[in-house]
């Protein structure tokens, strides 16, 4: 690994560490906010009603729907720029490296997503949610490693870097293929107008970043439209984004976007998502909402099968010979990664609203407590047993 890489995965982890700090103070915050008088103000807040019309063209969302709809497509956005620059020129550039993430991601969303369907298998409602449990929070996951500091070896960091972009690349698919309204097809229409006017530019060599972003406001405004989930607009806009410059002085259009939209997801865009989505309000929950099969489904998958699942798919992968264990690792340490991967909170929560927001049933604060629970039981439990698998580094003389 080249001294610049090596010092670009460091800056980046350091950032995904600050990041998922924050998202803990903002969830913590909305959770403090809903058990408390402020729960009237905080309900408001989130139903507060934000309109923007030009001419005949409205679109009038409380502020809740304009953070998930609006700003998570800036999210995913740097997702796909994030997805496209890895797989042109990082780490999943390999088909070697490319293996143990992939297999790690694929059990780690097949077993949660079973342990959650045999929990809801008789109610068709709750089966909506099948795919919560099969998010792995980058930001917190790598948070946890951060504070074991230079114990943990660079290689377990990269894989658990890694599985987390496979996991987004399942979660865009299923986003895509299941949680989808009903369809307007001129709207869908104005979409494919928009991918073939960015595909032109992509092929003209255009590096505007400007002209790129605009088109994509356009193709996010047809596809809320359209019945498809609005934040797909930022994944689609990334895919054309140039990764390099006709000029040679001129810096790469993919990655100067991406730096300037890493600081913006990190410090605001996800902490303001953590705080509107994660005040679970406790007054009156007893027992039969904790043991609610949509909780239960959830945390289980979470904690038991996204550990199960990337373990033992990993580990038939380095059995076969088609993968092999990271650098400086040991077996003790890559299950700790792997119960690491079981924080599923941000696009776990995500995901849940799209799967419940229209049904019409009371299931917000099962999800939310599901995953909660999940998440903090895999947090510290990978924790601990990483601390124990890890060694301090030795002090240099």
């Amino acid at each position: 690994m080249t001294s610049a890489t090596d010092s670009f995965i460091r800056r980046f982890l350091k950032q995904e560490a600050a990041g998922g700090i924050l998202l803990v103070l903002f969830a913590v915050l909305a959770i403090a906010a809903a058990n408390s008088p402020l729960y009237a103000l905080y309900r408001r807040l989130l139903e507060m009603p934000l309109e923007v019309q030009v001419g005949s063209l409205e679109i009038a969302k409380p502020l809740l729907l304009w953070v998930n709809d609006g700003l998570m497509a800036i999210f995913f956005l740097l997702v796909g720029l994030e997805l496209k620059r890895e797989f042109l020129q990082g780490e999943l550039s390999s088909r070697k490296k490319v293996v143990l993430p992939g297999l790690g991601a694929l059990g780690g969303m097949l077993i949660p997503a079973a342990i959650y369907i045999i929990f809801n298998a008789r109610d068709p409602i709750a089966l909506q949610g099948w795919a919560i449990p099969a998010a792995t929070d980058i930001a917190f996951a790598l948070g946890v490693l951060a504070l074991l500091g230079s114990r943990v070896p660079v290689g377990l960091k990269i894989f658990l870097t890694s599985l987390a972009i496979f996991d987004d690349i399942g979660a865009i698919i299923i986003i895509a293929f299941f949680y989808t309204s009903k369809i307007s097809f001129a709207a869908l229409i104005v979409t494919g107008a928009c991918l073939l006017v960015l595909f032109v530019l992509n092929r003209r060599g255009i590096a505007q970043k400007s002209i790129y972003l605009t088109i994509g406001v356009i193709m996010w405004i047809a596809l809320l439209k359209s019945g498809v989930h609005a934040t797909l607009a930022g994944i689609l806009l990334a895919i054309f984004i140039p990764i390099k410059s006709t000029a040679p002085s001129e810096s790469s259009p993919l990655q100067s976007l991406e730096h300037d939209l890493h600081g913006a997801v990190a410090f605001i865009i996800m902490p303001l998502f953590a705080f509107c989505n994660s005040g679970i309000r406790f007054s009156g929950m007893g027992w039969e909402q904790v043991a609610h099969p949509i909780p239960l489904g959830i945390a289980l998958g979470l904690f038991f099968g996204k550990q199960l699942g990337v373990f033992v798919f990993c580990w038939l992968g380095i059995k076969w010979g088609v993968a092999e264990l990271p650098t400086r690792a040991t077996w003790l340490s890559f299950y700790g990664t792997a119960i690491l991967c079981g924080i599923g909170f941000t696009m776990s929560l995500f995901i849940g609203s799209l799967a419940f927001e229209e049904t019409g049933a009371n299931l917000l604060i099962d999800e939310r407590l599901g995953i909660l629970a999940g998440s903090l039981a895999s947090g510290l439990y990978g924790y601990w047993i990483l601390r124990l698998a890890t060694k301090p580094a030795a002090p240099s003389s």
